[in-house]
């Protein structure tokens, strides 16, 4: 069984892995060029993401409230990072 402490390490370890793509492939490629403001930002989107996961699973108790409501902040963390990629919505924050 895995504790809360476990579980909440996971959690949290994920943005840095996934941050951590990006800042590894600078080191091989020009392709890949983020500034400290698109790491920050990232950040800030991953690590609020992975607290209100955290949240959802310390105030929720059925496994069925849980799976839809991280499903739906998954998919707004996917939909805002899109948006701030490439701009698919076509909103002002995208950069455009």
């Amino acid at each position: 069984m895995i504790t809360k402490s476990q579980r909440n390490n996971i959690l949290f370890l994920i943005p840095v892995a996934l941050l951590s793509i990006p800042l590894v492939a600078m080191q091989f490629t020009k392709e890949v060029n983020w500034s400290f403001s698109d790491f920050a930002i990232g950040g800030f989107i991953l690590f609020g993401t992975a607290f209100i996961i955290k949240l959802i699973l310390e105030k929720f108790k059925t496994t069925k409230s849980r799976l839809i409501l991280i499903m739906i902040t998954l998919a707004v963390l996917f939909l805002v990072w899109i948006e701030l990629a490439v701009g698919i919505f076509g909103s002002p924050f995208a950069g455009s």
